[in-house]
């Protein structure tokens, strides 16, 4: 029996960098509807603890989709089954987020693939964690 799925194991790792612009936050508010003033507006932001703008969470989430999607596994289909999350710091305009996934468990018989995930800044801060499982597909 294999320890791997379409040549991926335990132990294997992909990562995903991309620095967060003003344009980003703006479409990701825009696609989701999540137009709350924090991301927005520097006049809001300020009052806040942050004391300025920050991205959606679920933005930096999002590049952990891209590290499964594009990364894993390029020459298959990957889709999502599961993603915890946890929000540890606040990711501002211009900061550079690198998320990183480590494969931790394969299930060969259902093609499920379960990775550790994190994302950090530019300064290598820790600013979200969680796991991901995602099954695997050989492209037709």
């Amino acid at each position: 029996m294999s320890d791997s799925v379409l040549g991926v194991k335990v132990g294997d790792t992909a990562a995903f960098e991309k620095t967060v612009s003003d344009a980003d936050i703006a479409d990701f508010a825009h696609a989701t509807g999540d137009k709350q003033q924090i991301h927005l507006s520097d006049v809001h932001a300020a009052k806040t603890r942050f004391k300025r703008r920050i991205a959606h969470g679920m933005l930096s989430a999002g590049l952990i989709s891209a590290a499964l999607g594009t990364k894993l596994a390029p020459d298959a289909t990957v889709i999502y089954l599961s993603q915890s999350l946890r929000f540890l710091r606040p990711v501002y305009p211009g900061d550079t987020i690198t998320a990183q996934l480590e494969v931790t468990k394969i299930d060969t018989e259902r093609s499920f693939v379960t990775c550790s995930t994190e994302c950090v800044n530019q300064d290598g801060t820790s600013v979200l964690t969680g796991e991901a499982t995602v099954l695997l597909e050989a492209l037709s």
